[in-house]
Parts: C-alpha cells; sequence; structure tokens
C-alpha cells in the first residue's frame, strides 16, 4: 500500500477525508475539509479531486462536498450492519407499533455504540441517538447490553478513555461499570434511568448472531416515568427472538450459490428471495440488450 511522506497510508488519508462528515455537518467547503481533516490544504484538494472522481464525494453548486451515493452502493452490498438491519426492520416495527416512542438498533463500533436504525414519533420523549450516530458504550442501555457480552479488554479500554458523565445518574466509575456489566449478563438486558437525559430511560437486549456470540442491541427508548421496565423487556425479547431466527436463515450454508450472501441482503417476499438466489450475477444484467440497427 502506497505511503506518504510522514509514513501515513493514502488509504487511510482518504478516510480522513471521508470522517469529517458527520450528521452535524453533511456539507463542507474545500478549506473546512483540509481543517477538519488536519491535512495540508494542497493534498487535501488532491485528495477531494480523486474521492469525487470516484464518486465518493460530490461537489455541489455552491461548491460544498457531501458524501457520494456511491458510498450508500458500497455499504448496501454488505451482509454486515446494512444486511442485519434489512433483516430487523420488521420486528423493530412491531416493537414501534406497540411502544410508540423510539425503537432502535444499535451495534459495537470502537468503544461505541452505532445505531443503524431508529424509528421514532413525532411526539416522542427526548432521544440523543440518530441513525449513523454514537453514543459512548457504558452511558446507553444498548451500549451496556454490546458491552457486557465483549471481550472482556474492551472493558478495560472503555474505562482508559475516560467514562464520559451526561448526568448525575451515568455510570462513572470503573467498580460502577464492572458491576452493572455483572447485572447485565445475568438478567439479560439493562434499562438506564436518566443516564443521559433525565427525562429519558433507555431499555435494551442482546440480539446473538449465527455463532452464538452477540450481535447487536434491540432497544427502546421511553419517558423515565416509573413505570415496570418488563412489559417493553417482553417485547423487545420477542423482536430479539425473531431478528435471531431470521439471522440464522439470511445465513444458513446450504444455498449453492450463495452460501452466505444473498439471504443476508434480501428482506422481501419468498418468491423475490427465490428469484435473487437463481441469479449468477446482479439482476441489473439479467435482462436482454436490444440494440437498434
Amino acid at each position: 500500500m502506497a505511503r506518504g511522506s510522514a509514513g501515513e497510508s493514502v488509504l487511510h488519508k482518504h478516510l480522513r477525508i471521508l470522517e469529517t462528515f458527520d450528521a452535524w455537518h453533511p456539507f463542507l467547503t474545500l478549506s473546512e475539509i483540509a481543517d477538519a481533516s488536519g491535512l495540508p490544504r494542497s493534498s487535501a484538494h488532491r485528495l477531494v479531486s480523486e474521492l469525487e472522481r470516484e464518486g465518493l464525494l460530490e461537489r455541489l453548486p455552491d461548491r460544498t462536498y457531501r458524501l457520494g451515493v456511491r458510498l450508500w452502493e458500497f455499504a448496501s452490498r454488505t451482509p454486515g450492519a446494512l444486511g442485519l438491519r434489512e433483516i430487523a426492520r420488521p420486528w423493530l416495527g412491531a416493537v414501534h407499533e406497540r411502544v410508540r416512542q423510539h425503537t432502535q438498533l444499535g451495534v459495537l463500533s470502537g468503544t461505541d455504540v452505532l445505531f443503524i436504525e431508529r424509528l421514532s414519533m413525532r411526539d416522542a420523549v427526548l432521544n440523543a441517538t440518530l441513525i449513523g450516530g454514537r453514543m459512548p458504550l457504558h452511558a446507553s442501555s444498548s451500549g451496556l447490553v454490546l458491552l457486557a457480552f465483549a471481550d472482556p479488554a474492551l472493558v478495560t479500554e472503555v474505562v482508559r478513555q475516560g467514562l464520559r458523565v451526561y448526568t448525575e445518574h451515568t455510570l462513572r466509575t470503573e467498580k460502577d461499570l464492572r458491576a452493572r456489566l455483572r447485572q447485565v449478563r445475568a438478567d439479560g438486558f439493562a434499562v438506564n434511568d436518566g443516564h443521559i437525559h433525565a427525562e429519558s430511560r433507555g431499555i435494551a437486549v442482546p440480539v446473538s448472531g449465527p455463532d452464538g456470540s452477540v450481535y447487536a442491541a434491540v432497544g427502546v427508548v421511553v419517558p423515565n416515568d416509573g413505570a415496570s421496565p418488563h412489559p417493553y423487556i417482553g417485547l423487545l425479547r420477542r423482536a430479539a427472538a425473531g431478528i435471531e431466527k431470521d439471522l440464522a436463515e439470511a445465513y444458513r450454508a446450504d444455498v449453492e450459490e450463495h452460501p452466505l450472501g444473498i439471504r443476508s441482503l434480501v428482506r422481501g417476499s419468498a418468491r423475490s428471495l427465490e428469484y435473487f438466489e437463481q441469479l449468477t450475477s446482479d439482476p441489473h444484467d439479467a435482462g436482454i440488450v436490444v440494440r437498434g440497427e
């Protein structure tokens, strides 16, 4: 892999450019990209031009840039987070119909929980998460579920980085965090009353993947009104069981042409799935090209 004069790979520099964009900064000028990435203006200009040429960035008429639709295209092909999101969506919808607040799906990403889906009502309680947004593992119910069943070394790393405090109820010491994680493992769920916002309560349960490891967390954010969390926990556990069943089906290894692939990306009718499994290439190329004479 090519490396720059400072020893940093060219790929890493491209990633630094892409990482300057987030939910609060979806549109950036070239100067803003250079400043946020910490790259020299000339290097940033060259890298941005390359990313634009490949469709990974798009330049708008006002001379700002945004992430390109080709990134979404690449992400949509993975049987990872987006495949999980597709599989989980009907189950999340069923929970949301009952709860009518916030229902969300999170996965582990470094020392954060990354939320890949969220359903919300307009009059729902305050919720700090966004689709594609992150929260520290120790602060959210979904994060605690993921951390409780993760490699113990990750707990040490979370503590080393420091525990960000949001309210008086946020976990703030290693002792409290480790005790809480033991409780989550024993209970099989996490309930956070006012850990990020005093008026909000987070409740989450784990979702296991085909290999038995915890793959994700499904949760709700509801008013912190002192009501029993157990009706929510029951709903979430049923949803998690449904997601786990569908994940096992999506990743089953007895599909000849696509042993671990297409089922994890397609969530549609049975006939649609059969159609996709019979193809040997993208359906875009399945038709016959008719050219004019």
